[in-house]
């Protein structure tokens, strides 16, 4: 079972990149990270290919299931179906400002119905035993934030959930597109402090515009007398997962030594040869490693083959294994 130091540093839920073979990646560098799927929608996991939509490896754990939706009983039996799968929390996204997620009435327009999230919330914490949890917006539109992000927590909160992941801002459903929707509303961190001040019995961890593992550990400090649970990396984690590989110790407090780029590719190759096995395509694993040589000599020549070679017909770990060697060339000469 989840504790809340397992939720010290997670990865968000990230739709199109946060998939199963970039978990394993992430996994490779970071044992304690809390990683969370793209989200499902609850229909999506009731009715579809659910091997293709929940199915995952075992390494990933402790992994999260984020779901969509706003019918409690459609979301109770895909929680009760993702718990089955192995998940280890099932999470509801109450924070996505998509075209599609306002036609379906969930995400970030939920922000409007606390009481809606709350009854969801109980059908999903009733129908597993894993631990459910929300992850929402201080407020959407004209609310105030103020008003509208305790109603949601406080809602939630008196029918038992105890842990909530807040992202930092506002979501404009009107006028803002999704991605600008990630950048344009001003971060307001110091509010969801005051939650955690004034709600200290429940788990809360921050998330939006957290760039680093400086920042990270900022937010985790308690100068302020407020010690915040958790911190939840977005956009950083992906674009340059070499800082993953420190977060066991600076955020964990292991003992291990980090994990360096080259290590990382040596824990994920056995995932990626499984996956090739099966029929995987090597350029849905390598893709989610595009960013991991930034900033080293050699990083150009290394996203280059990845993406020319690593979509080639019958392409293998051999196209990794020329992606490293000209990182190792390059930092060769560089330091010749």
């Amino acid at each position: 079972m989840l504790t809340n130091q397992d939720r010290r540093l997670s990865v968000a839920p990230m739709m199109d990149w946060t998939d199963r073979n970039c978990r394993a990646f992430h996994r490779a560098l970071s044992t304690r990270a809390l990683l969370y799927t793209e989200m499902v929608t609850a229909p999506a996991v009731i009715h579809g290919d659910r091997d293709r939509l929940l199915g995952f490896d075992a390494v990933e754990h402790p992994v999260a299931l984020q779901l969509g939706g706003s019918d409690p009983a459609q979301l109770a039996e895909a929680a009760k179906i993702g718990e089955a799968y192995g998940y280890d929390e099932i999470n509801l996204n109450v924070g996505c400002p998509s075209d599609r997620v306002q036609s379906g009435k969930f995400g970030a327009c939920l922000m409007r119905e606390p009481e809606l999230v709350a009854d969801c919330m109980a059908a999903i914490k009733e129908a597993v035993s894993v631990p459910a949890t929300v992850k929402c917006r201080i407020g959407v539109d004209d609310q105030d934030p103020e008003i509208s992000l305790f109603a949601t927590v406080d809602a939630s909160a008196a029918v038992g959930i105890d842990s909530f992941i807040i992202h930092a801002r506002k979501a404009w459903l009107k006028g803002l597109s999704p991605k600008e929707n990630r950048d344009v509303p001003p971060l307001d961190y110091a509010l969801v402090r005051r939650l955690k001040r004034e709600r200290p019995h429940l788990s809360i961890s921050i998330n939006g515009g957290i760039g680093d593992l400086d920042q990270a550990e900022a937010h985790l400090r308690a100068d302020d007398g407020v010690q915040l649970d958790g911190v939840m990396l977005g956009r950083a984690a992906y674009h340059e997962p070499a800082l993953m590989g420190q977060v066991d110790r600076r955020i964990f407090g292991e003992t291990t030594p980090d994990v360096d780029v080259f290590e990382a590719l040596e824990r994920y190759r056995p995932y990626m040869a499984a996956r090739l096995e099966e029929g995987a395509n090597l350029a849905g694993m390598t893709r989610h490693m595009l960013g991991l040589m930034h900033g080293r000599a050699g990083a150009r020549a290394f996203r280059r083959i990845l993406t020319v070679e690593g979509v080639k017909p019958g392409a293998g770990l051999e196209v990794v294994d020329r992606a490293v060697e000209a990182v190792r060339e390059a930092e060769a000469r560089k330091a010749a």
